[in-house]
């Protein structure tokens, strides 16, 4: 009898094994198909799509997310349970894919911020343009920049690197350290890129990009130079104050607008720079005045401002306004390089890079 109990028994947990196994078999399937679903997702290729002019001169495309039905608060989903896929999940506002390359990674458990910040750190160590991540937040529904202090869990993920600035466009090495650097990010917390830009397309906006900033990229400078003696630092850094010029880190006085950007700087026409300490002593022959166009937003009134500024420091010290030839600078010279911002401002404008904007602030940066 204790014979026949024990065989039924062990005729039990055999069919208990069987049993567990095959559902674990069940659900390993479900979520490899679950994954290779994602990785086929039918997201549109940002770089492929024109833009789309509205209030902010760009609208990124945006579908409706997929009803996929009843989802619990924030805090109340199982940690198992796998959250829907936002097949419209927009980029982040502040990114734009004539200029970004951008890669969302999508997963189906949420991931540790400052573990996937470390992990991305390591991989795209290097890379010659800037790189950004973002998260988005679930409760707000909206994209929030990734830093190294950035907390919580989040299931998608954005990284943009820029495509060019004033040190040329990307290049092959980049865009393949970027992509596969990403790719492996998400390969170490099982999750999923989404829709990774070709990589010929996207070396070819980078050009082109890098093409169209180079033609409109222009730095008008104009020089006071002594007449006889040299210029005192104390009288310069007297003007320059009473002009409301603030001395920069960069050794030069800033001109700046309401919102503290650059209108124009004042540096020394000689090697050195200006300092705070070193302004008693110094003396020099001339100084420079520049006007970074693609970084200022008014660049006609800019100049006039600038050009006054000039006249007045020529005036006060006793020199005269020349070109980096030494030749007089007048009004009627002064006409024709107002005449000149004009045009590069106008065909930024009519590329949607406004002139001062952050996007021309990004593109035209070091």
């Amino acid at each position: 009898m204790d014979s026949e109990l024990q065989i039924g028994l062990a005729a039990l947990g055999v069919v208990a094994v069987v049993g567990i196994v095959a559902y674990n078999k069940w659900q390993e399937r479900k979520h490899r198909k679950h994954a290779e679903q994602a990785f086929k997702s039918d997201h549109r290729d940002v770089l492929l799509e024109p833009s789309f002019e509205g209030e902010s001169g760009r609208v990124e495309p945006w579908a409706e997310e997929e009803s996929v039905g009843e989802v619990p608060p924030r805090g109340m989903r199982a940690a198992h349970e796998p959250t829907p896929r936002r097949a419209g999940l927009p980029n982040p506002d502040v990114l734009d894919p004539r200029v970004d390359c951008i890669i969302r990674i999508e997963s189906i458990e949420p991931l540790d911020a400052p573990r996937l910040w470390a992990a991305q750190h390591e991989q795209l160590e290097g890379i010659s343009k800037p790189v950004r991540w973002f998260a988005f937040d679930d409760t707000d529904n909206l994209w929030r920049p990734l830093t190294p202090h950035t907390a919580g869990t989040y299931h998608w993920f954005c990284a943009a690197m820029q495509m060019a600035d004033r040190r040329g466009a990307i290049g092959e090495q980049d865009f393949l350290h970027f992509t596969g650097g990403v790719q492996r990010v998400a390969d170490q917390f099982l999750a999923v890129p989404a829709s990774i830009p070709p990589r010929a397309e996207a070396l070819g906006n980078a050009v082109e990009l890098d093409r169209f900033c180079a033609s409109v990229d222009v730095q008008i400078g104009v020089n006071v130079v002594s007449n006889s003696h040299p210029f005192a630092g104390t009288k310069i850094r007297a003007l320059a104050e009473a002009y409301g010029m603030v001395l920069g880190d960069d050794g030069a006085f800033h001109a700046r607008d309401e919102e503290g950007n650059t209108l124009f700087s004042l540096s020394n026409l000689e090697p050195g720079l200006f300092a705070p300490e070193e302004m008693r002593n110094l003396h020099t022959n001339g100084v420079t005045l520049v006007i970074d166009v693609p970084r200022v937003a008014n660049g006609a009134a800019a100049f006039d401002r600038m050009m006054q500024h000039a006249m007045q420091l020529a005036e006060a010290l006793h020199g005269s306004v020349v070109d980096d030839n030494r030749a007089p600078f007048g009004p009627e010279a002064a006409a024709v390089i107002r005449n000149q911002i004009q045009q590069f401002q106008a065909e930024m404008a009519n590329q949607d890079v406004p002139p001062g904007s952050p996007l021309a602030m990004r593109l035209f940066s070091a």
